[in-house]
């Protein structure tokens, strides 16, 4: 491997491998902060300098693992000895954007947040959105298919993606930097590698839809009185806000009540004695009108008995504060260590019930220890499970993931909603796809990367 590396070495400079310590001193885990254990790291400075990088690795049968903002919870950028780490940390610029047209050409290291910045800087948007946003990038984003809290209305990043530019395992680029809305033109080849988790091909450039910036924005945190009133209420939100509705977030009183003990940094917003609350949130561009519209609607609960208690924000620190709440998730880190994390997707009408029988479940095995917290974007059918059973042990992981998933399969929900498969889900993936699908995800893996060298055991082993 000395000599491939080398050979890398005259392709993208002493700077562009990091060797040793340099390495090791990278997690790989957001959760685990488990250290880097490749070879070395490589870092392109453009997709050209890529697409040489993995010419000598095909030629050599080089494994590599794709690395992006390093938020990903499910082992996905996890890195063996024998591999090599490709990092698009050096490609992270903001290229073109064309107000007219509403497009945002970048490269794929660009973190979210800066993306978002330069929309809002030209009076526009980029939709997507989630509490990593000043880590997470682009092509992380795109590679599984992010979803964030405003999936409600904009849809996952799939829907953001109008054309992009991967390097295949042999180097080939394919570049189909499409900026139009509509381009039925044969087959839309960018959707094959979105979600793919860089096990089809590394993207390296996107070309992202933007969004008209909305200069109103409402957001409230109510108290609710029982499962069934929480989906009347996103049904009640869902109608009387129309379009204007942008997040739904619901929190069972288990989060809630954690995320706002005396020991912690954020102060109770309502009572904590309630068994859900929910954060819901609207964009517009009449603040009288929407402000108006929005008050009715917390009225209309109200009066139906929907919610027992609101606050809503008056300003975007008590904005962000409403927020923090639900996005502190070093928080629940401390709280629940040592912590299972689950991303789930199941039909709304049946959470209520999943979640019970799931903590009943983990009671009777665990009566001492099991602590469940749950929380998540109601509105696109996507819970966050937290689990904890004061164990890190393998063999508790495996216990509760059975409890997780053999209860999810009589719903038949899905096992990931918006984190990725990675190595983490890998053995469940049959839960939620059937066994022609994976044979067909196995064709489409050994059509583009036949000798197996992208991501090498992600999703399909």
């Amino acid at each position: 491997m000395d000599t491939l590396i080398n050979d890398i070495i005259d392709v993208v400079g002493k700077n562009g491998v990091l060797l040793g310590d340099d390495v090791r001193q990278r997690s790989v885990d957001w959760f685990t902060k488990a250290s880097c254990q490749a070879k070395a790291i490589v870092r392109p400075q453009s997709t050209e300098q890529l697409s040489q990088i993995m010419k000598l690795c095909h030629a050599v049968n080089q494994p590599v693992v794709t690395h992006g903002g390093l938020t990903g919870v499910v082992h996905g950028a996890i890195a063996t000895p024998d591999e090599l780490v490709i990092s698009l940390e050096l490609m992270n610029q903001i290229e073109d954007i064309d107000a007219v047209g509403s497009t945002m050409q970048v490269q794929a290291g660009a973190t979210l947040q800066r993306v978002q910045e330069a929309a809002e800087a030209i009076d526009m948007q980029f939709a997507l959105d989630l509490g990593a946003r000043g880590s997470c990038t682009i092509g992380g984003n795109i590679a599984t298919n992010a979803g964030g809290i405003r999936v409600i209305r904009y849809g996952m990043m799939r829907q953001q993606v109008l054309g992009l530019e991967v390097v295949l395992s042999d180097g080939t680029v394919v570049s189909s930097m499409n900026t139009m809305l509509k381009n039925n033109a044969g087959y839309d080849l960018k959707q094959l590698f979105i979600g793919s988790e860089g096990t089809l091909g590394i993207v390296t450039r996107a070309v992202l839809r933007l969004h008209p910036q909305m200069p109103s924005e409402q957001t409230a945190l109510v108290a609710v009185p029982s499962f069934q009133a929480l989906t009347a209420l996103l049904s009640l939100a869902s109608k009387e806000l129309a379009n204007g509705l942008s997040a739904f977030e619901a929190l069972w009183n288990n989060h809630y009540a954690l995320m706002t003990a005396e020991r912690t940094k954020h102060s109770p917003l309502l009572a904590t004695d309630s068994p859900f609350y929910a954060i819901i949130e609207t964009l517009g561009s009449d603040e009288e009108k929407d402000a108006e519209a929005f008050a009715r609607v917390l009225e209309q609960a109200l009066e139906a008995e929907l919610i027992t208690d609101a606050v809503l924000a008056q300003s975007s620190s008590q904005r962000q504060g409403i927020w923090e709440v639900r996005e502190d998730i070093e928080t629940l880190v401390h709280e629940l260590d040592p912590m299972f994390s689950f991303d789930i997707s199941l039909p709304i009408a049946h959470m209520d019930a999943y979640v019970t029988s799931l903590e009943e479940k983990l009671k009777a095995q665990w009566p001492e220890t099991g602590q469940i917290v749950v929380f998540g974007h109601l509105g696109d059918g996507n819970l966050h499970i937290m689990i904890s059973v004061r164990d890190a042990a393998a063999e508790s992981r495996r216990q509760v993931e059975a409890l997780v998933y053999g209860s999810l399969t009589q719903y038949r929900g899905s096992i990931s909603a918006e984190h990725g498969v990675g190595l983490e889900k890998r053995d469940y993936l049959s839960l939620s796809r059937s066994f022609e699908e994976i044979a067909l995800m196995q064709r489409l893996k050994h059509a583009l990367d036949p000798k197996g060298l992208l991501n090498p055991g992600k999703i399909l082993g």
